[in-house]
């Protein structure tokens, strides 16, 4: 019988923000085509909504407490170019939304707000506590396409923007004056700890 184990550099390829965004679409992509979600869901739409907003507050809250100023500032950075980026392509663009359900649709705005915020604390921080966040977005994705206001391309789009908008004006967050490390090696564990004076 063999064991396979992975080792850190096996998962490498989930560190990048558009490998995460295209993970995240498929598999709610996959949830879609199995029928079992009635489009037009008004609980979806308006959990969407409230992801809308939500997602932005919890990351700049989060870098309040966190006394991260220069974080605080490349999010909201970030976060105003890709406010203006979006909705200056809704307005020159005008695409009509699925079903007649009006125009501007491209790109998604709800899309690309909660994934800049999403990948914000991928590239700040680090992935593991980014995956709570992608799969929030994405599912505010979905509820998009689910409330028939916008198609595939429109969400592609919105993520896109998103997550380029972060990488833009963001940085690895970098604790200035202590640092904990650990590593294993072949049984024997070392625990290291440095302090910047």
């Amino acid at each position: 019988m063999t064991i396979t184990s992975f080792t850190k550099s096996d998962f490498q390829i989930l560190k990048h923000p558009f490998i995460c965004f295209l993970f995240v679409c498929l598999i709610f992509s996959a949830s879609a085509k199995a029928q079992t979600i009635q489009n037009n869901n008004p609980t979806i739409e308006t959990a969407g909504d409230i992801l809308l907003v939500a997602m932005p507050v919890s990351v700049m809250a989060t870098t309040l407490i966190l006394k991260d100023r220069k974080g605080s500032w490349q999010f909201t950075k970030g976060f105003l170019f890709n406010q203006a980026f979006t909705f200056g392509m809704k307005v020159a663009l005008n695409k009509p939304r699925p079903k007649g359900n009006g125009d501007n649709a491209f790109p998604s705005g709800h899309t690309s707000t909660t994934f800049q915020s999403a990948s914000f604390i991928h590239k700040r921080y680090g992935f593991k506590y980014s995956i709570p966040a992608y799969a929030l977005a994405g599912f505010t994705a979905f509820s998009r396409i689910n409330a028939e206001k916008h198609d595939g391309y429109d969400i592609l789009a919105g993520a896109v923007v998103g997550i380029g908008s972060t990488l833009l004006f963001t940085t690895e967050y970098e604790q200035e004056h202590m640092q904990l490390t650990y590593s294993n090696y072949e049984g024997n564990h070392l625990l290291g700890f440095t302090y910047r004076f």
